[in-house]
């Protein structure tokens, strides 16, 4: 593994100084950049990795003999390889890149889809869907770990199942053996949750999916960049995630999986650079992960996600995740003494991220994060790509803050002063 086996405490005005973005002014106060679980910021070794490349090996990848494709194509796998020891992939062969979660969650999904209307006879079973199989998701999900199952099962005519939630905001795992049972074929499930910072220990899941010979996917988008993922200990069949939400820059992404089980997809984009031989007639194709990574892929982006995979090792997974819980739990603290605030999800630190919803009493969502940003505190605002949660909630929408290795408790202060303001102005 790559992270430290032991939290040291974080210099975070070190790691401040550098983001060169944090020393802008908004609306002629002082930055509090208090929404990375939306898209994170960037140091500037990431910037300086991207333009370097850019000004100095600039090229395709995997298609040229010459000396920047060679460089270019060294720099790109050389990120798979760091991408791959990061969260302890048995090879970097198992670590796809995509453009964001979004396609990585997808990608399964369709080439599922592939299989399953598939007239050949030879593809894996485990991929095949059809009337009679189940797949399993749970109501805190985003929406792109909701919506290409959904599409899945209408298209081959499988059911739909889901984990509800309870009152606290946890899993409700009372029916996990009736949900998971002989029928299902895939559980795809969020690692920690977007909205509700819920932390899922996937453990007694995991070992029920394999009880029923089923796969599982998780989502790790706001678990990656947070705290150490060990794919092997996780005991999943497929992890997706994004760069953009740690450090990264936008555009890249990760599907990792399992080696035979990514041997065994058939591909879902065809086109250049994933394929064996082509004839007018047929083609046969590579073997992963360029068999899922057809035409040019994203190279500056690769390499600035290992630029950041390099920044995050440096600092240590476990003393980003214990100072993130010692952030979340004191922004529970100063926000539970805010009059007519509810948190929606987990108000302890126990078993949750640095991921803070919440509503204020008789304020919209959106009235509050236009009153933060006049005071220069950035927060998101909406439903977060997470509807159903937000019904299951009896909410519209909440005001989100989602808090990382670069934030302080001062800024804290700075969301709380920000909110008296809104009580000021709402009554």
């Amino acid at each position: 593994m790559t992270t430290a086996t032991t939290a040291l405490p974080l210099d975070v005005e070190r790691i401040r100084a550098d983001f060169p973005i944090l020393g802008r002014e908004v609306n002629g106060r002082r930055l509090v950049y208090l929404d990375s679980g939306n898209t994170s910021q960037k140091p500037r070794q990431v910037i300086e990795a991207v333009r370097e490349h850019f000004e100095r090996h600039n090229a395709n990848v995997a298609r040229s003999v010459h000396t920047l494709g060679t460089e270019a194509t060294a720099a790109y796998e050389g990120a798979r390889a760091k991408v791959a020891r990061f969260i302890n992939a048995t090879s970097a062969e198992e670590v796809v890149f995509t453009k964001n979660a979004t396609e990585a969650i997808n990608l399964v999904a369709y080439a599922m889809l592939a299989a399953s209307v598939d007239r050949g006879g030879a593809v894996d079973p485990r991929f095949r869907l059809g009337p009679g199989d189940e797949v399993v998701i749970t109501e805190m999900e985003h929406h792109s770990n909701i919506v290409p199952w959904q599409l899945l099962c209408e298209r081959t005519g499988a059911t739909l199942r889901w984990f509800g939630l309870t009152d606290d905001g946890r899993l409700d795992e009372s029916t996990l053996d009736d949900l998971v049972n002989p029928r299902t074929k895939l559980v795809s499930m969020v690692l920690v949750s977007n909205i509700l910072g819920t932390a899922n220990d996937v453990s007694r899941i995991a070992a029920r999916v394999r009880e029923v010979g089923a796969l599982l996917m998780l989502d790790g988008s706001q678990a990656v960049p947070h705290r150490p993922v060990d794919v092997g200990a996780l005991d999943a069949d497929f992890l997706a995630f994004t760069g953009h939400k740690m450090l990264g820059p936008t555009g890249i992404g990760v599907l990792w999986g399992r080696g035979e089980l990514l041997a065994a997809m058939p591909p879902v984009l065809g086109g250049g650079s994933m394929i064996e031989t082509v004839t007018m007639e047929r083609s046969t194709f590579a073997p992963p992960p360029a068999r899922f990574e057809a035409g040019t892929p994203p190279i500056a982006e690769a390499v600035g996600l290992g630029a950041a995979v390099d920044y995050l090792t440096a600092v240590g997974m476990e003393s980003i995740a214990a100072y993130e819980k010692e952030l979340a739990g004191y922004a529970l603290e100063r926000l539970h003494a805010v009059p007519g605030l509810r948190i929606i999800g987990p108000d302890t630190t126990v078993g949750r991220g640095a991921t803070i919803s919440f509503a204020l009493a008789g304020v919209h969502p959106h009235d509050v994060g236009q009153i933060l940003d006049a005071e220069g505190v950035q927060v998101r605002v909406g439903h977060h790509c997470a509807r159903p949660t937000c019904v299951r909630y009896g909410v519209p929408a909440t005001t989100r803050v989602s808090l990382y290795l670069y934030n302080t408790t001062e800024e804290i202060d700075a969301l709380v002063a920000a909110l008296e303001k809104v009580r000021g102005v709402f009554g």
